[in-house]
């Protein structure tokens, strides 16, 4: 059995119930409040409803923290995303899915990284997430059926090894992880295309962020490509330079209105020389070791504010809340707020808030345990900002 609505064995059925009974007390809180919604989260955990409750609610505190729910209105890339982050929607495939063409040959990753935090860029793909789930919604509206996927189209000429520069393959593998954690069964099928020799290497960087069941979604196409794609895209859905034709209202047959083709980072955009940012402490970090700085909140809605910078190489960084008060605890003893990330601060100074909504002892902890060679010298400044601040703030902004 499938596992989806009308195809379903007695087991995964009486999952269906017991899940729908699991998540009763934050149904009402699900972008999407239906059965085809849920199963989706019971496939990706193959039925067993312990992991995917627990799959699912993880998503819903992920929505809460990147304010998931308004980010297509209300979050706007720096320019430099916007104008060199390459890819975009075009068309929709034969069953009516949207298409999402990739197009890597003239992505810089390396200035893209120069120019701006890979949490911008993590943002800018939960923004074209969200875009691309409300236009299933559309879709599904408009079709009269449910159409919960996507095609992905990535074109692989220029692939090389600019591409596979480790701060970039970490950064493409953030987000890949993201996308997995929180938009479960969103990928209908994945086609490869213009691939070089070079392709193998990259992809097996990249794997092991893609569970089995997207891996088996990929389809590398051959020299006959333009006339594969056709069979799963009509012509009319797909812009003349990939064998449709599809042009923009100008007749451009790259479709630039809906993608975008990327190109060379300008060093003007790059941040590292430009940001002179004052820090108030510096330490240095030990070969496989981390250092945690404990802030007591007294009452809920603080924010913690921070900013730092590593000399060298990335370094890790989660927030956590004591579970014991007056000991030192370890990692695993506190309760994760804000998982434990390695951030590429020695090449763009980064910087971010959380809103502790409850009281209690609140751990930043620099995480460089996975290091075995280089000691991290870390600089860093770390504000605690009282409800009635942050709400001014807030409006003055």
């Amino acid at each position: 059995m499938s596992g989806r609505v009308g195809d379903l064995s007695p087991k995964q059925a009486e999952a269906l119930e017991q899940f729908r009974e699991k998540i009763g007390d934050v149904y009402s809180q699900l972008p999407s409040q239906n059965d085809h919604y849920l199963l989706r989260w019971l496939r990706a955990r193959s039925f067993i409803v312990q992991k995917a409750e627990a799959m699912l609610r993880k998503h819903l505190e992920f929505r809460k923290q990147m304010k998931v729910d308004t980010i297509v209105e209300d979050w706007k890339p720096p320019e430099v995303i916007e104008q060199y982050l390459s890819g975009g929607m075009c068309g929709y495939d034969r069953e009516g899915s949207p298409v999402w063409i990739d197009v890597l040959g003239p992505l810089d990753p390396k200035g893209l990284l120069m120019s701006a935090t890979k949490q911008d860029l993590l943002r800018t793909k939960i923004r074209d997430s969200e875009r691309l789930r409300r236009e299933c919604l559309k879709q599904s509206e408009k079709l009269g059926k449910i159409v919960e996927s996507i095609t992905l189209i990535y074109d692989c000429e220029g692939l090389g090894m600019k591409h596979l520069w480790k701060p970039s393959v970490d950064a493409y593998g953030d987000i890949l992880t993201m996308f997995e954690d929180n938009y479960p069964e969103g990928l209908k099928r994945i086609l490869i295309i213009k691939a070089p020799k070079i392709f193998p290497i990259a992809f097996n960087l990249i794997k092991h962020f893609m569970c089995e069941e997207t891996r088996r979604k990929i389809i590398v196409i051959g020299s006959n490509w333009e006339e594969v794609l056709q069979k799963y895209i009509a012509p009319d859905q797909l812009p003349v330079v990939y064998g449709g034709s599809l042009t923009d209202p100008d007749e451009d047959p790259y479709c630039k209105t809906m993608i975008n083709y990327g190109g060379t980072v300008p060093k003007s955009y790059y941040l590292q020389d430009a940001i002179k940012v004052q820090y108030d402490k510096c330490i240095t970090i030990n070969r496989g070791s981390d250092h945690q700085l404990e802030y007591e909140m007294l009452i809920p809605d603080c924010l913690l504010r921070w900013q730092f910078a590593s000399d060298g190489a990335d370094i890790g960084f989660g927030i956590y809340i004591k579970t014991k008060v007056g000991v030192k605890q370890k990692v695993g003893e506190m309760q994760e707020v804000l998982p434990t990330t390695r951030y590429n601060a020695h090449l763009v100074p980064e910087d971010g808030s959380y809103t502790c909504d409850q009281p209690g002892v609140y751990v930043l902890r620099f995480d460089n345990t996975y290091s075995v060679i280089h000691s991290k010298k870390i600089r860093f400044t770390v504000d605690v900002v009282l409800p009635a601040m942050h709400t001014n703030s807030e409006e003055q902004a």
